[in-house]
């Protein structure tokens, strides 16, 4: 039967082949290397993905935890937070994460420093004067 089959026959058959075959490579998408804004992980995803993620969080990519920390700080405060004040907070608690656990010393000096912090902000709040704890006697 191929004996039969006209050359134009044949050469229309390897068109349709190839074309099929483009169609298939045209529907792979490309994928690019995101970083995310906050924590600094690195993920391959595909263009439209990182735009859709970028439309949801101010132009900003973030992965996955990252996002999902950003919306429970949206949903979960009392007073409304933006989406825009919820990301900005999340990086600044990324990159201060990051920035203290390559060094114990550092972190543990912050740690005790926002500890004071509090502590001071609580007793104002409550009214405490810092004479209460003064010395009542004097030794030589």
């Amino acid at each position: 039967m191929e004996k039969n089959q006209p050359k134009f026959e044949k050469e229309i058959d390897k068109y349709y082949n190839l074309e099929l075959e483009m169609r298939n490579f045209a529907s792979i998408e490309e994928v690019e290397q995101a970083e995310c804004q906050c924590c600094g992980l690195k993920e391959e995803c595909t263009i439209v993905y990182i735009t859709q993620v970028q439309e949801c969080y101010c132009g900003k990519w973030v992965c996955g935890l990252c996002s999902e920390a950003v919306k429970e700080r949206v949903r979960g405060s009392s007073p409304k937070v933006s989406m825009h004040d919820a990301l900005s907070s999340h990086r600044d608690f990324c990159h201060k994460y990051n920035c203290t656990r390559l060094n114990p010393k550092l972190f543990l000096t912050i740690s005790m420093r926002e500890i004071v912090k509090r502590s001071l902000e609580n007793k104002k709040s409550k009214g405490v004067s810092s004479s209460k704890f003064g010395r009542s006697t004097s030794y030589p």
